[in-house]
């Protein structure tokens, strides 16, 4: 399977491309896509999709992992990372691949066992799983490709307990 992982960003939208039978990863492409920053927002997502629906025509991915929004004070750079995810899903939704959309701490506790982790110790576990020279540069790259191997520990632990949904409620036993 090949899961291309995105975190979404105005200024720097990374990107990395992995292949994964569930246990073993493959790096197959890493990057950013930084459109002009004196260019008007309009133009910067026009920029974006047109290098995401180019690399999933050249990767060929079979899903699109997103890191999800986060609470953000600046309300003004909330909205403006709302747009660029829409551009993300777009061109997912547009090459018709299934969207997965993790949370930031979420794939931090995946990838490094601590839902607040820094950027070094992502950038460092992620070069671990990928086999990867251990003085990656910590950044937008490594942030998607840390998204992309959240999908693959999900899918493998998916596959392991089937695709039955389970609900679990607090102060209950499960059924």
């Amino acid at each position: 399977m090949i899961i291309l992982g995105v975190d979404p960003g105005s200024q720097r939208t990374g990107y990395g491309a992995i292949e994964t039978d569930g246990r073993r990863h493959v790096l197959l492409e890493m990057g950013v896509l930084a459109p002009p920053p004196r260019d008007p927002l309009p133009a910067k997502l026009r920029f974006i999709h047109q290098g995401l629906s180019a690399l999933m025509a050249r990767v060929h991915p079979d899903a699109l992992a997103v890191e999800d929004l986060f609470h953000a004070v600046n309300t003004h750079s909330a909205l403006v990372l709302g747009h660029v995810r829409g551009v993300v899903l777009l061109a997912g939704a547009q090459a018709g691949l299934p969207v997965h959309a993790f949370a930031p701490a979420t794939v931090k506790a995946q990838i490094t066992g601590f839902g607040r982790a820094e950027k070094l110790q992502v950038a460092l576990m992620v070069s671990r799983l990928l086999m990867l020279p251990a003085d990656i540069a910590a950044g937008d790259a490594t942030d998607a490709l840390a998204v992309a191997l959240c999908r693959a520990h999900q899918g493998r632990l998916e596959d392991a307990i089937g695709s039955v949904p389970v609900t679990i409620r607090r102060g209950r036993k499960p059924a």
